[in-house]
């Protein structure tokens, strides 16, 4: 479980900023949480702070009974490096490596035999309808396949926490509500939580729930039809 209580970031500047105000937050293993949120309410920091990134001024973040405020810098490089997952708006695969190395070599620099890393690549490789594309390189892929091989990537250590930062910024509507789709059934299938940080209302709605974040705080997310 992720159990975030009374969380506050601020920034320094001439008056100051407060971007995380007393925020509270719950997830349970195998939710997947959208936070939607305008340019600048905080999404980036809430995600940096969650992730072991940024240092939070107060307040406790905790993952699977770990608290990650209370954790060195190098207890917490060590926690998102087997923990937590990141998917970003940028693809960031290496280009000179195939699909399948891609998604073993975090594995593999982790200390994972060579077979078994690409065993563990193979089986995303086939959950994500890519298996027979474990050889091509990211230059003979399209823009969806990239974008599901690093949701793959992001997985293949099975960590307990998920952090998609507008993975779909750079996709077609379509597409980018299949690679959502994706990662949705990979959360239930590993059982990890999963926040989805967005502008898109669309994409939120592809979520078990949506959060509002506004004015350094959480609320749910309330339709225009109630």
């Amino acid at each position: 479980m992720l159990q975030v209580t009374g969380v506050c970031k601020s920034f320094a500047g001439p008056q100051g900023h407060r971007v995380l105000d007393n925020l509270n937050l719950r997830i349970y293993p195998g939710e997947y949480v959208a936070i939607l949120g305008a340019s600048r309410s905080g999404k980036s920091t809430l995600l940096n702070v969650l992730g072991g990134l940024l240092r939070a001024d107060s307040g406790k973040i905790i993952i699977e009974e770990i608290d990650i405020e209370a954790l060195s810098d190098l207890e917490r490089a060590s926690l998102r490096k087997h923990r937590i997952g990141f998917i970003f708006q940028a693809f960031h695969l290496l280009p000179h490596l195939s699909a399948g190395l891609n998604i073993a070599l975090p594995l593999q620099l982790d200390g994972i035999p060579r077979t078994q890393a690409l065993q563990r690549a193979q089986e995303l490789m086939d959950q994500i309808g890519l298996g027979d594309r474990m050889t091509a390189l990211p230059s003979e892929l399209s823009v969806d396949q990239i974008q599901r091989i690093s949701v793959a990537r992001a997985l293949a250590h099975q960590p307990a926490l998920i952090l998609a930062d507008e993975p779909t910024a750079y996709l077609d509507s379509d597409v980018g509500l299949k690679m959502l789709d994706v990662l949705r059934e990979q959360l239930v299938m590993n059982q990890s939580i999963g926040i989805l940080m967005t502008q898109d209302l669309e994409s939120a709605k592809t979520a078990d729930r949506i959060l509002i974040l506004e004015k350094g705080q959480l609320s749910p997310f309330e339709s225009e039809m109630g």
